[in-house]
């Protein structure tokens, strides 16, 4: 990625974009799968992660090997392992949005925190972004929580905990195609597993079968590399806000894909929710350049 900064700004954000999108897709398709009962969650976690270390691996033994040999590292495969399965079974009785909404406010909550814990500096402008994005979050969720059951919402919070530990460790990837495809390779052992302990719970259609393949060879395994690729130029709160915008992006999927309803509530909340972003993005941008010109003007 090129050094210059505004093309490095934007390369970032088109980086972003496309995988939040990716992140939504998700959400959407599993819940179209289980929804209509195609699939059920453990073979959709299965096919999903199979598929992603399928399609990762093909495409990276294409590549040329990276000098340092990065493999990604087991503590992020069950990571996204414990996501995977959790993301699944929580979307028995969650719709798409609130499902989006409590796995990115999880997210949110697990990476402010560390990214506090460990002592990164944040600006007073991404504060009131965060406030903003969070208070967005709050008045969509807190209506709606006696609706979904206390399991899936439990489920959900596990599923935001284990991908917020899992992007941490990809802000530090050099090679994120690679990373990535060792990342999902690692999980195999670990599906073998629970298709064992589901056996008798397992069903499924063609459709749910593409749709997890869907879910894992292009949302998951294609999205997450490129997310992997954008991390290392967001700090931990950013990469923690933007993906607020997720639930917006899965809410309106499931308005068009799932024949959900949207709301007033849910269009206010996007708004505070997009802004408080927005704020944390492009504030201490406009500040800091604000303040080197009068510097220079000084």
């Amino acid at each position: 990625m090129t050094d210059h900064p505004h093309s490095r700004i934007i390369i970032t954000a088109f980086l972003t974009i496309l995988a939040l999108t990716a992140f939504a897709a998700n959400s959407v398709l599993c819940r179209l799968a289980l929804g209509e009962d195609m699939i059920d969650p453990a073979g959709f976690t299965s096919v999903r992660l199979l598929s992603g270390a399928t399609v990762l691996l093909f495409i990276a033994s294409f590549r040329e090997k990276s000098p340092s040999r990065p493999k990604g590292g087991w503590a992020s495969s069950v990571a996204l392992f414990v996501y995977a399965v959790s993301f699944s079974f929580a979307y028995l009785t969650l719709d798409t949005g609130t499902g989006a909404l409590i796995l990115f406010g999880s997210v949110q909550t697990t990476m402010v925190l560390w990214s506090m814990f460990f002592g990164e500096r944040t600006h007073p402008t991404e504060l009131i972004g965060i406030a903003i994005a969070f208070a967005g979050f709050v008045y969509l969720v807190i209506p709606g929580l006696s609706t979904p059951s206390l399991t899936g919402f439990l489920l959900m919070s596990v599923a935001g905990m284990s991908w917020g530990i899992y992007t941490i460790r990809g802000r530090g990837s050099h090679a994120p195609l690679l990373d990535t495809s060792y990342n999902f390779a690692r999980t195999i052992p670990l599906v073998f597993i629970l298709v064992i302990f589901s056996l008798k719970d397992l069903h499924y259609s063609a459709t749910g079968i593409w749709l997890a393949i869907l879910s894992g060879a292009i949302a998951s395994g294609i999205g997450y590399t490129i997310w992997y690729g954008a991390l290392p130029y967001l700090s931990t709160t950013r990469a923690a806000v933007v993906q607020l915008a997720v639930p917006v992006i899965a809410a309106a999927g499931g308005v068009i894909f799932v024949g959900e309803t949207i709301t007033p509530r849910l269009a206010l909340a996007s708004l505070l929710i997009l802004g408080g972003i927005l704020m944390v993005i492009s504030g201490r941008y406009f500040i800091v350049s604000k303040a080197s010109r009068s510097d220079r003007s000084a």
